[in-house]
């Protein structure tokens, strides 16, 4: 038998334990923070008295159901879902050394915090996560790697936020991808050069995560479930949501800001890789078609896709097709494996049936890269031991 191929997780997800909120803001906030009560038989996350969701929506790796069934409980889920150690346990027979660390709750943008009125609240939700994010990764800060959560809705807190994180063990910055969308500058406006210039400093990444423009639920209305039912609604909403990203790579690339900024680095987080090709493609096109009689390139002018290919990353997981056909349209330093364990669209014991599929024709040296070496460069990764390498993924 083969020994598995080992990997860095780009994208997996916590599903927040029920104290992270009640246990971390004064007695005072404790109602009207994020919590758990029992709806029915589902452990339900509420928000003011709002649904927000289930807590086994987030964690169904493992559930011998589909959706819309999930977990009901904590303990109907699976334990590496919520318990640090317990998922030390799973990424050591997984094979995984690494994994990034993403939210739910607060939404992967923070978004949801942006249902409180009091701003005060808002700031606290933020860094009540941060620090349970940090508290959870520190059973072992060499493999959880912590995106921290911003206020990005106030530019002066989430610098503040980030130099209060970086150097507690942050190893990349969570932001949206459209923060017009919430009545904010675009991505290319010197309101956000705080923001730049604080990640440039403290040298950590910029990651947008699908669903970070709030429009996860615009998506997912009752009609198009009643109309198209669950497995329509939900492929919709997958798709709007991974081409989304793309379209928020090409407003990154065409900013400006990567040209102010060339150090920096940005992630496409759980978008996947096949519209990569196409958008890049036409983000030149478009671009250089909009050069005419007085507007002339000039010497410092760069192509999109070479920006992209200077500072962004994107990650991908189920993907068979393009990494079968288009990877030699792509820039395969920049392309990252992820899991999203344990959420519905994860890999789950079939992690190395995956990789064969769409990486078996592959090179061994591009095979690396993109399983492995890519992500340890971005994230700085201290390389594991012999024993764990001899161990991982055998059980």
């Amino acid at each position: 038998m083969a020994a598995p191929e080992l990997i860095i997780d780009a994208d997996s997800h916590i599903t927040e334990p029920p104290d992270v909120w009640t246990a971390r803001v004064p007695a005072k906030y404790r109602e009207d923070v994020p919590h758990v009560v029992r709806q029915g038989t589902a452990d339900t996350w509420v928000l003011h008295g709002e649904r927000l969701a289930p807590v086994g929506v987030t964690a169904p790796a493992g559930w011998p159901t589909f959706p819309p069934e999930y977990p009901q409980t904590y303990e109907d889920c699976h334990p590496g879902a919520y318990q640090a150690d317990a998922r030390l346990k799973y990424m050591d027979e997984a094979g995984i050394w690494a994994q990034v660390l993403y939210p739910n709750v607060g939404g992967f943008g923070s978004e949801n915090f942006l249902k409180l009125k009091d701003d005060t609240l808002k700031l606290l939700c933020v860094s009540a996560y941060n620090d349970f994010l940090l508290e959870w990764s520190s059973a072992d800060l060499r493999r959880l790697l912590p995106v921290v959560a911003t206020p990005f809705w106030d530019i002066d807190e989430t610098v503040r936020e980030i130099e209060r994180c970086a150097p507690l063990g942050a190893r990349g910055i969570l932001f949206t991808g459209e923060p017009q969308r919430y009545g904010l500058p675009v991505l290319g406006s010197p309101h956000w050069n705080p923001l730049w210039e604080v990640a440039r400093a403290a040298d950590l990444p910029i990651h947008f995560h699908i669903g970070s423009a709030g429009d996860t639920l615009e998506l997912s209305t009752p009609e198009r479930y009643a109309q198209h039912g669950v497995e329509g609604a939900q492929a919709y909403c997958a798709v709007s949501l991974f081409m989304k990203n793309g379209v928020q790579c090409s407003d990154l690339i065409t900013s400006g800001v990567l040209s102010r900024y060339p150090e920096l680095k940005f992630v496409s987080v759980e978008s996947g890789i096949g519209w990569l090709p196409f958008m890049l493609e036409a983000t030149d096109y478009s671009w250089l078609g909009a050069f005419r009689p007085g507007r002339e390139r000039q010497s410092g002018d760069v192509l999109p896709s070479d920006l992209f290919r200077q500072s962004v990353f994107v990650t991908y997981w189920f993907e068979s097709v393009a990494p079968k056909h288009f990877l030699d349209l792509m820039p395969i330093d920049n392309i990252l494996f992820e899991t999203d364990f344990p959420h519905t669209t994860c890999l789950f014991q079939n992690i190395q049936e995956t990789i064969t599929s769409g990486l078996g024709h592959v090179d061994g040296g591009a095979r690396r890269k993109i399983l492995w070496e890519n992500a340890t460069k971005l994230y700085r990764i201290e390389e594991p031991s012999a024993s764990w390498r001899a161990t991982a993924g055998t059980s």
